[in-house]
């Protein structure tokens, strides 16, 4: 006789191989459905360490290996080591998006950041139109860089206010005539600086005729004509969203081929790498520098994205010191690898601080890190 203490008497045991098959099936299912996930897309993009460029080196240029930064027209000087400019390379677009094994192997590798895709690309705005944004940006900060170069060498320049594309809105009455980066000078033959002068010209002319207007494209000029569109409420549009911008003319030229490479971030380098070659002896003492940060004409180093796979890209290439902007450095505490150095900087004359030290063998103890700069706020 059994006994089973006031418990239910147990159900007859399954057969063997009823038990086996369930397993299997099971088994099989859970397979099925994790492979068929691995392969749905998510709503996110995957940043990563991206080429690394040296600012006093070469870039691949049509095919031919060409200085990055080229200067003529002034004395120059022979530079060494690297002011090595770092970039964020993005897996996936809209339409191309990473699948749940890549965003999952992404989460377990500290080299790499799983975002948001629309903070990346912007619903409201075509990937043509994310890119030719970002290569304006580019273009502005290679502009922005050459001025502050100049500013901290004291060398006179010109500056005016200009009225520029930031990007074409939906359905602009521009497109495929104007691009992000343009400079507009004159619409119908009068000069405008301001974009209260833009929309007016635009209203003048009406949605009637095409207006004819000067643009600044790359340094040349271009004469290109664009019919406006009324909109529901009455106004004129050259459908595109306007910004004010700087437009330098400079003493001698400056040339920097970069391909295929956008955004601001490469601001700060650029004006280290050009300031090295206009004033004698090696601006780093011939050692393997990194950094990254947006400029302004008056020296001012700004916020970047990606900074901590820019961190990991300098460390892979062999940098042991890194200047980052300083309102990045609640990012980098913390994610810094092995081996490299992060001096805080908020003006392009605290890197050019580190620097000095760097090539004089002083002592850069004293000077800000993120670390301290983290400490102290």
């Amino acid at each position: 006789m059994s006994i089973f203490d006031d418990q239910e008497a147990p159900a007859p045991a399954r057969p063997r191989s009823r038990r086996r098959t369930v397993g299997w099936t099971s088994l099989i299912v859970a397979l099925v459905l994790a492979l068929g996930m691995s392969f749905i897309p998510l709503p996110y993009v995957i940043e990563q360490p991206g080429p690394v460029f040296n600012t006093l080196g070469t870039s691949d240029h049509d095919g031919s290996a060409v200085p990055l930064i080229s200067i003529s027209g002034t004395t120059t000087y022979p530079t060494a080591g690297s002011l090595d400019m770092l970039t964020v390379s993005v897996v996936g677009t809209p339409s191309s998006r990473p699948s749940w094994a890549e965003i999952i192997g992404a989460w377990f590798d500290s080299t790499r950041a799983v975002v948001p895709i629309d903070a990346i690309y912007p619903p409201s705005v075509s990937v043509d139109q994310q890119n030719a944004q970002n290569a304006a940006q580019m273009v502005d900060s290679q502009q922005e860089a050459i001025a502050a170069a100049l500013t901290d060498l004291k060398i006179p320049f010109t500056s005016s206010q200009k009225v520029g594309v930031a990007q074409l809105t939906a359905d602009s009455a521009a497109t495929g005539i104007l691009e992000a980066g343009d400079l507009i000078d004159s619409v119908n033959g009068s000069a405008v600086s301001t974009i209260d002068e833009l929309k007016a010209a635009i209203t003048a002319n009406g949605d009637a005729a095409a207006a004819t207007l000067v643009i600044t494209r790359s340094g040349a000029d271009q004469t290109v004509k664009v019919t406006p569109k009324k909109a529901a409420d009455g106004s004129i549009l050259l459908g595109i969203a306007a910004a004010s911008a700087d437009s330098f003319e400079f003493p001698f030229t400056v040339d920097i081929q970069l391909d295929n490479v956008g955004g601001p971030s490469a601001g700060m380098m650029f004006a280290l790498g050009i300031i090295d070659q206009l004033t004698p002896g090696e601006l780093n003492g011939g050692a393997q520098v990194a950094g990254t940060g947006t400029i302004t004409a008056d020296g001012t180093v700004g916020p970047i994205g990606g900074i901590r796979q820019k961190l990991y890209g300098a460390s892979e290439s062999g940098a042991t010191v890194f200047l980052a902007p300083a309102t990045n450095c609640d990012e980098v505490v913390g994610h810094v690898p092995d081996g490299l150095k992060v001096f805080a900087v908020e003006k392009l004359s605290d890197s050019l601080t580190v620097l000095n030290d760097l090539a004089t063998g002083a002592s850069t103890d004293s000077l800000p890190t993120c670390d301290t700069v983290q400490a102290a706020g």
